[in-house]
């Protein structure tokens, strides 16, 4: 079924892609990278690996739509799984995705409470890569 919905999926999140190709192609121009990958593009290094350590939690990697920019290759591979529940967050959310998270996370600031690991957005993806590791951890191992 996803796979006629795709299409509708990328439309509705383009304009935040829209934002996430622009920091991406800047990252680019900086000496950075670009990289495709099944769900999304990645970008890393130049400029991007400042602007990530300047946002208020020091992040590693960022999602905008269908885009995931991140301080280098090594924190993309290590964080492609969370990063691909913001791609389906985005694919939900569309254009409303960016206001919705700042919007969470001003709540949760507002309330005391932590407004990044609170964050509802967070906290799905959080939970997603404890069910990931979880189930690596069931698999029986080849050594």
């Amino acid at each position: 079924m996803y796979r006629f919905l795709r299409p509708l999926c990328w439309l509705w999140a383009s304009p935040t892609t829209a934002l996430g190709l622009v920091l991406g192609l800047l990252g680019v121009a900086t000496g950075g990278r670009a990289q495709l990958r099944t769900r999304a593009i990645e970008f890393h290094g130049g400029l991007l690996t400042t602007l990530l350590k300047y946002t208020p939690i020091r992040a590693a990697a960022m999602t905008l739509g269908h885009v995931i920019i991140g301080r280098d290759a090594k924190v993309l591979d290590h964080c492609r799984e969370h990063e691909w529940v913001h791609v389906r967050q985005c694919e939900r959310w569309g254009p409303l995705f960016v206001p919705a998270y700042l919007g969470c996370s001003f709540a949760l600031w507002l309330m005391g409470r932590d407004a990044y690991f609170e964050n509802p957005f967070e906290v799905e993806a959080y939970a997603a890569d404890e069910a990931r590791r979880a189930q690596s951890d069931a698999e029986p191992h080849k050594d």
